[in-house]
This record gives structure tokens, sequence and C-alpha cells, in this order.
């Protein structure tokens, strides 16, 4: 059984948005959060919820540290906010609450990278295990990550700069379009996680550049002939991801 003490002492200073449309359920789950979380929000559906997540992040210049969330609400249900979500922040770290076991619902889940499903009701125990394990990546990552000077090697003596957004090969500066950029850093953001079309639009338009799934295909054609072969595969009716060799 978890320890709910110990969990506490992993998660008192991180902060969750928990979204989900039964207000019983909600209010309930909020006050038990309370106990582990210093900041727990909530909100009734993934159209208002995108609006608290901005907000949230003008507000303290970093984003929410787990989204909780169910998938059945109205107006924007739970896949939908996972993908503008994942567009804004493709590390952020989500849970779904499902009480359906719909595979279409999963699979379209699992390919966008979500952290961990939970089914209604809430097995708690289940749920604070997710937790403590989400707190406990969000310390390694805190210790370990150097973002600003991650280097991607894609093959044939290729190298993407994340940090400079710029691609070598050996000595030699491969010139990259603005759209290039954008695309090259999304996908990098998490190596070898699949980009759906939808994502990659919206956060082109997040950035207030215009993209639509016929110039995606164009974009990434036309970046293929600038990189080693296989670095961007398709996954078809899906989206991209980027295929490193390794990170330095």
């Amino acid at each position: 059984m978890i320890n709910t003490n110990e969990v506490a002492l992993t998660t008192k200073a991180l902060s969750i948005l928990f979204v989900e449309d039964n207000e019983v359920l909600r209010e309930t789950t909020a006050e038990i959060f309370k106990k582990f979380f210093q900041i727990v929000d909530t909100n009734i559906n993934g159209e208002e919820a995108i609006e608290q997540y901005i907000k949230f992040y003008e507000k303290n210049s970093h984003h929410y540290d787990i989204v909780l969330s169910d998938i059945q609400m109205p107006i924007m249900d739970g896949i939908e906010l996972t993908k503008h979500i994942y567009s804004i922040n493709p590390l952020q770290h989500i849970i779904i609450l499902s009480a359906y076991d719909d595979s279409d619902y999963l699979v379209s889940l699992i390919n966008l990278g979500i952290e961990q499903f939970i089914k209604k009701p809430i097995d708690y125990q289940e749920l604070l295990k997710a937790f403590q394990n989400i707190s406990a990546k969000i310390t390694h990552t805190s210790l370990t990550s150097n973002t600003n000077n991650q280097v991607i090697a894609l093959g044939d003596n290729f190298l993407y700069d994340r940090e400079n957004k710029s691609m070598m090969q050996f000595d030699k500066n491969i010139y990259l379009t603005k759209h290039e950029i954008l695309f090259l850093q999304l996908l990098s953001t998490k190596v070898g996680k699949i980009y759906s079309n939808e994502a990659i639009v919206d956060h082109f338009n997040f950035i207030n550049e215009n993209i639509d799934a016929k110039n995606i295909r164009k974009l990434v054609s036309k970046l293929r002939k600038k990189l080693p072969e296989n670095c961007i595969e398709s996954v078809y009716g899906i989206g991209y991801k980027i295929m490193p060799t390794n990170i330095i």
C-alpha cells in the first residue's frame, strides 16, 4: 500500500490542474489533492482548461506540473485537451481518467504520449502511485536536464543544436528555413514521440505561424532532402517523429 505521507513529501511543492465535468467528483477529489499539492486548480471542460493553462503560465512563468483530466467532457473532451496542451508544452505530464474501455480513445491517447490512464471509479492508490512516479521524473529532470545545451546526432555526422537552432554536418552549416527550425524544435523536444498533424498545426498557430496538413507534408519533404535518410519518420495516419542516433 502506498504511504500517503511519503507521497505528500514528494508532491508538496507541485501544482496540478484537475479537469472533470462531474461536480461532486471534481470538488471532493480536489479537497483530497490539497493535502498533496501546493496548488490545486480545477475546471469543468477542456476549452476552459486550456484558457486556464495559458493564464497559469502567463502568471507563473511555468506550466502546471501535472494535468489530470477525464476523457468524456462537454465542449472539448480529454483527447482534444491533450492535443492542445502538447502543442503548447510537449513535455507536460498528463494523466487521463476514463470510465471507458473504448480502444479508439486509448489508441489515440497512447499515440499522443499520455503519461498514464486511471480507470473510473478512481483507485486512489493507483493515482497516488502515478503522482509519486511523476514527481520522481520531475526531480530527476530538474537535477540532470540541460536542454539548452542539448545536441542531437542525426546520423552521417549531422548535428542539430537545439539552443542555437542550427544544423551542422562536420563544420558546414546546413541552412534551415524558419518553418523547418520550428518543426525540428517541436520534434526534438521529446525525441521519439509521435507528433500528430493536429499537434503540429496547433504548435505553429500558438506562435502565430500558419500551416496546414498539406504544407506539413511539403515541409517534411523539403527538410528530408537536407537531412540523413530516415531521421524523420512518418507514422501512417498519425504524424511524425525524429529518430536520432544519439543525444549529446
